[in-house]
């Protein structure tokens, strides 16, 4: 079976958008009904965070996010449950976000197993070293058909970039800033100048840029120098707020949130 992800840049590579949310939030059993509806309002792939303790990379709106669904009671395990029962709706591809540590206590090859089982098409741990995912984890990953995504920030050197497109079988991450998710509201043109670098390095490999895209404007602006963007913390300030009550009600605020970027 192809990769999903494979299928999706074969088919188009412009405009892309892929939402990212903690699994389990902002209720446990929402996971499911959140991935339908941006499916529905059109996303093109989806990244499903995997809740941890300490999530040093991301801003207060995903490390909160991550807090509440490790008291609604999310798990790993419970997590592969629901993407199980996801695949029966959701077609489009999904990701797994989160880090390192809590797929090495679930089990790396168990890990994959799963992924594999439940229609997961690839992942994105940020703190896994490169050197150990060419050495340890790429042929674990490659054996249940995932795919690796590795993130390049403003500091990636060259050779790094060029050592990263080769080893990728899918997007590169282009983190849009040093700092933490959720920090920075607009392009400034230091930014600029970085996508401009990595637009004219002519990678094999298709990108999107992630951190800071929050609406329209700035969606937009990152798809001018790559084939789309990663909207994060924005997304989960509209969980946030979800209205209680009729779940047809609850929900449509997602649908809202995704037609006011393109």
């Amino acid at each position: 079976m192809i990769n999903r992800l494979t299928q999706l840049f074969q088919t188009d590579r412009k405009n892309l958008l892929s939402v990212y949310f903690t699994g389990g939030y902002p209720k446990l059993d929402d996971t499911l009904k959140i991935a339908q509806e941006l499916q529905n309002a059109g996303v093109d792939l989806i990244e499903i965070g995997i809740p941890f303790s300490d999530p040093v990379a991301d801003g207060p709106v995903i490390q909160d996010s991550n807090q509440q669904a490790l008291e609604n009671g999310m798990t790993v395990r419970l997590l592969f449950s629901q993407i199980r029962e996801l695949r029966k709706t959701v077609n489009i591809p999904v990701l797994l976000m989160g880090y390192f540590n809590p797929v090495y206590q679930f089990g790396v090859e168990e890990f994959c197993k799963e992924c594999q089982e439940t229609g997961i098409d690839g992942l994105i741990i940020p703190d896994m070293p490169l050197w150990e995912y060419e050495t340890q984890w790429k042929a674990i990953l490659e054996k249940f058909g995932l795919f690796n995504i590795f993130l390049v920030t403003p500091q990636t050197q060259e050779e790094r970039i060029r050592k990263i497109d080769e080893l990728s079988s899918s997007f590169i991450y282009l983190v849009s800033s040093a700092s933490v998710t959720g920090t920075k509201s607009a392009v400034s043109d230091s930014q600029l100048k970085y996508f401009e670098r990595i637009k004219s390095m002519k990678l094999k490999s298709p990108a999107l840029i992630g951190f800071g895209i929050s609406d329209k404007e700035t969606f937009e602006g990152a798809c001018a120098f790559a084939d789309g963007a990663i909207i994060g913390s924005a997304f989960i300030k509209v969980l946030d707020n979800l209205p209680e009550g009729n779940p047809d009600v609850r929900f449509v605020p997602i649908k809202n949130f995704v037609k006011s970027l393109r």
